[in-house]
This record gives structure tokens, C-alpha cells and sequence, in this order.
């Protein structure tokens, strides 16, 4: 995937509250604006990309040279997915055909680490998919070839 400008995936746990989108929606905007990126991808098999495809929908009213991409782990052919409400397009990556249909969410996960000049990050469960691609990306980014920006877990303390 070669886009005319810089992109940003996003990759989180699906459990991830909206208590979140405060700090998403900072950091897409940090990105459009410090960093220079015009696309963002995201998937939508959870609440952390329903929450950030809604960030970047929001940021698109200021800055409507943004794009908003849906990836799609599944080949379109096999399950149609309709260019939801927000986005702009749809993608599936190269060579996803023979992917074994278990695994195509992860498989697709890693292609776009692979492929991005940045990351929004939400992981806070020790163990699962989003951690292992997190640590996955943390190698890529000691490589200088990506950049990663990891949303802190909110906890409110409400003893008082």
C-alpha cells in the first residue's frame, strides 16, 4: 500500500471503552498536524477501531484533506463490505488471498504494521493479538521504520 502521503494505522484491544476517545482523537489530530499524515487506516472489529475511525471522521470536518481507509481482512469477493458512512475507501492487502481465514484479521494487522509510517496504539490486556503486534512494531520502530504512539490505559481513582 503506497499512499501520495503519510499514513497511520491503528491497532487496540476490541474491549476498549470510550473513555478513550479524548486522548484518540488528541493524537490523530497530533498526527495530521505535527506529523504530516494524510491517511489513516483502520479496521472495524472492535470498540478501539469504532473509536478511531469516529476520531478521524471528527478531524476530517478541520482538516478535509484527510482520508479515512476501512482495511479489510477478508477478501471482498468473500464477504462484501459496503464503504461505510466516514470512509473513504476500502483496502485489501496484496497476497492476503491465501491467508487462512483464522488468522486474517492478524495477518492484515501485520501487513499494515509493515506498510505504515505510524501507529495509534491502545494495549492494555497483558496477552492477545493487539500485544503481540505491538511488540512486533516495537522491533520496526527500533529500525527507524515506524513510528509508535501508545494511548495510556485511564483509570480513575474513585475513593474519596
Amino acid at each position: 500500500m503506497k499512499m501520495s502521503g503519510k499514513n497511520c494505522f491503528f491497532i487496540g484491544h476490541r474491549d476498549a471503552s470510550e473513555e478513550i476517545y479524548p486522548l484518540l482523537y488528541a493524537a490523530v489530530e497530533k498526527h495530521i498536524v505535527c506529523c504530516g499524515v494524510t491517511e489513516f487506516i483502520a479496521g472495524h472489529y472492535g470498540g478501539f477501531d469504532r473509536l478511531a475511525a469516529k476520531a478521524v471522521k471528527m478531524a476530517k470536518y478541520d482538516y478535509p484533506e484527510v482520508k479515512l481507509t476501512l482495511l479489510l481482512p477478508y477478501h471482498p469477493a468473500e464477504q462484501q463490505i459496503p464503504i461505510p458512512i466516514g470512509f473513504d475507501s476500502t483496502f485489501y492487502p496484496n497476497g492476503m488471498e491465501k491467508v487462512p481465514r483464522k488468522i486474517a484479521i492478524v495477518k492484515a494487522n501485520q501487513y499494515m504494521v509493515n506498510h505504515s509510517d505510524f501507529l495509534i496504539a491502545y494495549v492494555w490486556h497483558p496477552v492477545g493479538n493487539s500485544k503481540t503486534l505491538i511488540e512486533y512494531a516495537k522491533k520496526r520502530e527500533r529500525k527507524g521504520l515506524i513510528q509508535i504512539t501508545t494511548l495510556q490505559h485511564l483509570t480513575f481513582n474513585t475513593d474519596k
